[in-house]
């Protein structure tokens, strides 16, 4: 296999399919890995994106997942690794953005990065430092209330350096503006200044594509998937319709969904009003020992054939909080997610080849319980969340890991007719 280009860390799945659709649409040829491949990968690629499920895991943890990305990448002789995390800046007080960048940093020798989670098709955009979603500040967007990850400051130069030893800085929009020479002109003065880690501003896509040439030479970049669309021409390559196709699509449709973001909360009830099959899973029934995976998908076999079927357990920040009160926080998160998975493996069972998956930590637990190891990048549904082929239980399935916050009302029933 030829060196790779650019290597890729993401720190849940379904982030790891929103970086790779946009380095996808930008030109380069993608694998998604799931977890550190076990050796050399057989295609020949561009970028390849490890998907790790090391968000919200203890911060030692995610540290040496993330390393061990790092050394397989760097074997595969990638020249610039790109560390990927939430357009919400998902984390705690102890990380593991903060954390993970500095890992990184010490492993690679590296004095200097940016930070920003910037992605203006999703509406995530920085200015001087602070966070919005749409138009709301980050901490007034409902991720104020996210059951793991609550994020109740926007101001991500002071988030992150919370999270670091190293001096976090700000490169603002007014220098982003004016074009990647002054960027690097910029980085000179914030190294000179003892400044190791910039978060930096970015309300549109011209500003990613201004900031992008200003990268070439960092051999660590750290961001949301935004920054993707711009890296691409730094290697000479441009935008190819042919680098999206997947094998035509078959067999039967469901969604899973254990996302309980208010973006979700939106889907779910869209697909419902339109009619759609749907059924609501009882998290107390799942801890006092009842079936419900099997209840599940005994009520999806009849349905299947007739079109798709949506099982869930999104619901809004109340009836999440009275649950996680009963049970525990992670308790109650793990228990959903291993009942959604094992719901997902036997709905491929019974002849599902076209599945949608809601939540990162949702995805992690069903690609894992599919025994996913690769994936190839597809045509978008939405920004972020494309389509992807991959083989499952010895079958071809399609699939699409969407992040909670991201896709349009209408994305459970759209995503089929894209695919179609």
């Amino acid at each position: 296999m030829p060196k790779l280009l650019l290597g890729c860390i993401a720190d849940d799945f379904t982030g790891a399919t929103d970086l790779a659709n946009n380095l996808v649409r930008a030109g380069m040829r993608v694998v998604q890995a799931i977890g550190v491949p076990d050796g050399p990968l057989a295609a020949d690629v561009d970028a390849v994106v490890i998907a790790l499920k090391s968000r919200t895991n203890p911060v030692d943890e995610a540290v040496a997942q993330s390393l061990a990305a790092l050394r397989w990448l760097q074997g595969q002789g990638a020249r610039q690794i790109y560390f990927k995390y939430c357009s919400t800046f998902d984390s705690t007080a102890a990380g593991n953005i903060g954390p993970v960048t500095e890992a990184l940093m010490d492993a690679m020798g590296c004095d200097f990065t940016i930070a920003t989670p910037a992605f203006p098709d999703n509406k995530r955009t920085v200015f001087k430092g602070y966070l919005f979603v749409g138009d709301v500040l980050l901490n007034e967007s409902g991720m104020q209330n996210h059951p793991l990850t609550p994020m109740t400051d926007p101001n991500l130069v002071r988030v992150l350096q919370a999270q670091c030893r190293r001096k976090v800085g700000l490169m603002d929009h007014a220098v982003v503006a004016r074009g990647a020479a002054a960027v690097r002109e910029r980085i000179a003065q914030l190294k000179a200044e003892g400044v190791a880690i910039a978060v930096v501003d970015a309300v549109s896509n011209d500003d990613l594509l201004r900031m992008g040439p200003a990268l070439t030479a960092l051999p660590l970049v750290t961001a949301g998937s935004g920054v993707a669309i711009a890296l691409p021409a730094n290697f000479g390559l441009s935008p190819s319709p042919q680098a999206s196709v997947l094998p035509p699509a078959q067999g039967l449709r469901a969604v899973v969904s254990g996302s309980c973001s208010l973006a979700t909360n939106r889907q779910v009830q869209d697909f419902i009003a339109r009619g759609g099959q749907a059924l609501a899973l009882d998290p107390l029934r799942i801890a006092a020992g009842a079936d419900v995976a099997a209840e599940a998908l005994a009520w999806a076999a009849p349905l299947l054939a007739r079109g798709p079927v949506l099982v869930y357990s999104t619901a809004d920040s109340g009836a999440v909080q009275s649950v996680q009160s009963r049970l525990g926080v992670e308790q109650a998160g793990a228990m959903v997610e291993r009942t959604i998975a094992a719901i997902a493996r036997g709905l491929i069972e019974r002849g599902v080849r076209q599945l949608v998956v809601a939540g990162g930590e949702t995805s992690g637990a069903c690609v894992q319980a599919l025994g996913i190891t690769q994936m190839q990048i597809g045509p978008q549904i939405d920004p972020g969340v494309p389509w992807c082929h991959a083989h499952a239980l010895g079958q071809g399935l399609h699939i699409t890991l969407k992040s909670g916050n991201f896709g349009g009302d209408d994305f459970f029933t759209r995503a089929f007719e894209v695919l179609a």
